[in-house]
């Protein structure tokens, strides 16, 4: 990057500042306001599917201002390949949301309830029953099912929506493989004389097909088919070693027979062939990566879930303690879109020359997104635990560089040179970059030392000017 266009870009960080501020205020919680609250806080869902059994909303991936040049969006989000959409899904006790495919993959993560994945995976239909805190991917292109299997329990699940093979149409576009009028398969673009032949059936068993479903993509699984789930719920669990179906996969005429109430003459005639495919990794499950008194970490990667390699896409879940904080930190690998599970607490960002870019109250249901390379840590706030889920651009080891802490780059980097760096002596340096004996996860300070009673003043701006420079 050339002289000039890093002065243009510090430049427009400086006339955005001015106009929004630091992005400090108050706002309520669900991924709200993000140019009222600060640029790192996506602006509130969208509403992309609605039916009686359920819905289905999206917040959008980093919300840059339009008075920003063309293409200083995609640098930081790191290019096609970096924007992601935030997807909740929510679905009332005893639904289906009907088949179809995406234009974009996704990785899945229930976060309350029980629900039945069906999806096609090497040219069969498999199925998984997920729990919470389970994770699984579904490609781009695959048609997928899933049912709310829990009992009288509304079943919420987060998603991360991969937009860089998408078509562009935002935030993702739907094909409907079942439905009728409402949602409207896609079958129903084909000429009826067409399909009548590719089906082998009348023309009015055909339209019995295409327009009977007018509920919308989330509907109540009522009749035989519901009455089917226990018996099928019990197959489920009749698998071999490695996710192994047993009993083969359930046919789409049986499929959409279930779903119309009507019955199978193929039930017991069509088993289809033993198929191996990925069985969810539960998220609690896995082990801390990071655990101290003041909070844990997790991170989930390929090496841990091999089809996130598939997706590209890393998985991480954070619970810090009342007051405690995640130490400012780099992402060295990858942009991070995070959402606030429980709790409140603080985000704060800092632009390439030195300046905040952030500081915003955070509350359960904000979404928010931390572009690569920028500096930023999480506080929680002294009113209780702070919990945040969330997805990364890349689903290799991310190492963050921690710039604070007894694991921090400035440790590492103690001696003359960084002294020399920051203008002080060595021993000056060490006072303070040796003071904090925590890693990664920082307690808060007592509260006479937030008070500055237990500080010097000069103390106190050596270490503003280490931590923020």
């Amino acid at each position: 990057m050339g002289r000039t266009a890093v002065v243009i870009l510090l430049l427009v960080f400086s006339s955005w500042r001015m106009t929004m501020g630091e992005g400090e205020g108050e706002g309520e919680g669900g991924g709200g306001g993000g140019s009222r609250r600060g640029l790192f806080i996506l602006e509130k869902a969208e509403q992309v599917v609605r039916s009686e059994g359920g819905e289905v909303r999206v917040v959008k991936g980093f919300g840059f201002p339009e008075a920003w040049p063309e293409g200083w969006g995609w640098g930081l989000a790191g290019g096609r390949r970096g924007l992601m959409h935030i997807g909740f899904i929510a679905m009332e006790p005893n639904t289906l949301f009907v088949p179809h495919y995406l234009d974009s993959s996704l990785v899945i993560f229930v976060r309350r309830g029980d629900v039945k994945v069906g999806w096609i995976y090497k040219d069969a239909l498999v199925e998984r029953q997920l729990k919470m805190g389970d994770i699984i991917h579904i490609p781009s292109g695959s048609t997928f099912y899933m049912v709310n299997t829990g009992k009288g329990q509304r079943l919420q699940m987060i998603c991360s929506i991969d937009a860089s093979e998408s078509l562009g149409w935002s935030p993702y576009q739907a094909f409907y493989v079942g439905g009728g009028t409402h949602p409207q398969s896609v079958l129903a673009g084909f000429d009826s004389a067409t399909l009548a032949v590719a089906f082998n059936v009348t023309t009015e068993e055909l339209h019995t097909l295409l327009r009977s479903r007018t509920a919308g993509p989330i509907v109540y699984v009522t009749g035989e088919a519901a009455e089917r789930q226990p018996r099928r719920e019990r197959d489920l669990d009749r698998r071999g070693e490695g996710g192994e179906e047993i009993n083969g996969s359930w046919t789409w005429r049986k499929l959409l027979n279930g779903i119309l109430g009507g019955k199978s003459n193929a039930e017991d005639k069509d088993k289809g062939k033993a198929v191996r495919s990925p069985d969810p990794y539960n998220l609690y499950d896995h082990d801390p990566d990071y655990r101290s008194k003041y909070g844990w970490t997790i991170a989930l990667g390929e090496d841990d879930y091999h089809p996130l390699k598939h997706s590209d896409i890393g998985v991480y879940l954070v619970n810090l303690t009342a007051g405690s904080m995640l130490a400012p930190h780099v992402n060295p690998t990858a942009t991070e879109y995070g959402v606030v599970l429980g709790g409140s607490g603080t985000i704060q960002v800092v632009f390439p020359n030195g300046t905040t870019a952030m500081n915003a109250e955070v509350a359960a249901g904000d979404v928010f997104w931390i572009p690569r390379y920028f500096p930023f840590c999480q506080i929680a706030s002294l009113s209780g635990p702070l919990e945040f889920f969330g997805f990364t651009t890349s689903a290799r080891r991310n190492r963050p560089q921690f710039l604070i802490g007894q694991s921090s780059v400035l440790r590492a980097m103690v001696g003359p040179e960084l002294a020399a760096g920051f203008g002080v002596s060595e021993e000056q340096l060490r006072d303070v970059v040796e003071a904090q004996k925590e890693s990664i996860i920082l307690p808060s300070w007592p509260e006479k030392e937030r008070r500055g009673g237990g500080r010097g003043e000069e103390e106190l701006l050596l270490i503003n000017k280490i931590a923020f420079a």
